[in-house]
């Protein structure tokens, strides 16, 4: 495996990249990163230094992940969705010393054009839907939709809507791979294991 780089893509010296990663046109990767192996650039995509992306990320076209975030294993970043990191910015004051970090789990989707304010986790496997503004922290599993986003579903590993409500109890499959959920006040649980 081999790590593919355009010849308009930016690597600054001391970025780390794993095996198999490809960064396509006019990317531009800060010395500080950290990158797993078998991520995705897409066009016009900016990674700062204080920035750790896991395994398998794909980050599609014009997404800037500021200093302060961290994506963990398989998360999906939409076309043109945005990261902030400060949560009151003004031009004429200095706060690159009151970064808030944000965390995206592991599975995680955030659909195109869609914000997340710094300072929140989005938990395993949740699914942000296009055009939402992410404002506090995200259960593992919820389908997050409008602005400011509420949770209005729930989604399984495979991006199945489960037919589940949002508080109280019931089980589920999803309809693709026939793996099973259990909702238990408000907390979703996997029964089994993803199917090859």
């Amino acid at each position: 495996m081999t790590i593919t780089i355009h010849p308009t893509a930016i690597v600054d010296e001391g970025a780390q990249i794993g095996e198999g990663s490809r960064i396509w046109h006019w990317v531009h990767i800060c010395g500080g990163a950290k990158i797993g192996e078998g991520c995705s650039f897409g066009q016009n995509v900016f990674v700062g230094n204080d920035v750790r992306i896991g395994n398998n990320c794909k980050v599609q076209n014009n997404v800037s992940i500021y200093d302060a975030v961290t994506l963990e294993d398989n998360v999906f970043c939409g076309p043109s969705m945005v990261f902030t990191n400060v949560h009151n910015p003004r031009s004429a004051v200095i706060r690159k010393d009151e970064y808030r970090r944000t965390l995206v789990k592991k599975g995680a989707t955030i659909g195109a054009n869609a914000t997340i304010v710094c300072g929140v986790t989005l938990g395993e496997y949740a699914f942000i839907a296009a055009g939402a503004v992410i404002t506090k922290d995200v259960e593992p599993y919820a389908l997050m939709a409008g602005v400011p986003a509420r949770q209005i579903g729930w989604m399984s590993q495979h991006g199945e809507r489960l037919d589940l409500p949002l508080i109280g109890t019931g089980q589920a499959k999803c309809p693709a791979t026939g793996l099973a959920y259990r909702l238990d006040n408000g907390g979703l649980e996997v029964l089994g294991d993803m199917p090859e």
